[in-house]
């Protein structure tokens, strides 16, 4: 089993959940009649002593006073992270200029499928992603590694990348020059890329080009059950052009807001990404 964090969860959720059952149900009644008992045995003494004795006979033991105060809160975590809302950080420029590194982004769990944790067993068909839907998965080489990309194709798509430029099911996907890429802070690495907006069937974003990377052709069918992803930073993203496509079952949600950034060269929060929208 890879412990990940939900197994971590999972795991602390049933722990804490056991000890407290087995208290309720087990150990606190006898520690009652315990000290039931010592109430008659301990007759000699003092109102106050025999108070004290019988406190300390039914007093949980440590680890079921932290069981019975960390299940409630462990639970509603693992709830909340498996099913509806997940945070995610941005570790690198892949998807410039959607999303910088340093971008602590929100995720919606259950826009593709509500799924167990752990096993990732989806039980209720929610949606399925839409071409372009910026989406979080489990990268197929290393699923315990999560990326975050572009759905570009879906399952039929024929997609052909040939001179930077997409077409999908033999249509080229209209790009709108906005000139050169200014930028600052963490983005500065690809400040002079060409920026334009890709149309793909109506969902428009921005995509970097940096014309002193080498060309790269290549043609793909989408099989069914499988998604073509790309990062919009077209020459700086390690994607489905050159590992294949996304299983479904690697689904983990649709990213869809930006609630922090932290500029690690020297900015700090930069307070005009918060609470953006991931289009």
């Amino acid at each position: 089993m890879h412990f990940d964090f939900p197994t971590i969860m999972v795991l602390a959720v049933l722990i804490t959940g056991v000890v407290w059952a087995m208290d309720i149900w087990i150990w606190a009644p006898k520690r009652k009649q315990l000290a039931d008992r010592f109430s008659v045995e301990g007759a000699q003494l003092t109102e106050e002593q025999l108070l004290q004795e019988k406190e300390k006979l039914i007093k949980e033991p440590v680890l079921v006073e932290y069981s019975r105060s960390l299940f409630p809160v462990i639970l509603i975590v693992l709830i909340l992270r498996s099913f509806l809302i997940e945070p995610f950080r941005i570790p690198s420029g892949s998807m410039m200029p959607t999303l910088l590194d340093g971008d602590f982004i929100l995720v919606n769990k259950f826009a593709y499928g509500i799924r167990l944790p752990v096993i990732n067993r989806k039980i209720i068909n929610v949606g399925e992603p839409q071409r372009g839907d910026v989406a979080v998965f489990r990268y197929p080489k290393d699923p315990s590694v999560d990326y975050i990309k572009r759905v570009i194709g879906l399952p039929g798509d024929h997609i052909v990348y040939r001179n930077k430029k997409l077409y999908i099911n033999g249509e080229l996907m209209r790009l709108t020059d906005f000139g050169r890429y200014e930028a600052s802070g963490v983005g500065i690495t690809m400040a002079g890329a060409q920026m334009l907006e890709e149309d793909l069937a109506l969902k428009k974003h921005s995509i970097l080009i940096d014309h002193e990377r080498p060309v790269l052709n290549m043609e793909y069918r989408v099989a069914d059950g499988e998604y073509f992803v790309m990062g919009d930073n077209r020459d700086n993203s390690n994607d489905s052009r050159f590992w294949g496509t996304v299983p479904e079952e690697n689904l983990v949600g649709k990213a869809f807001m930006i609630w922090m950034n932290w500029d690690g060269t020297n900015k700090g929060v930069t307070w005009s990404r918060i609470g953006q929208s991931i289009e």
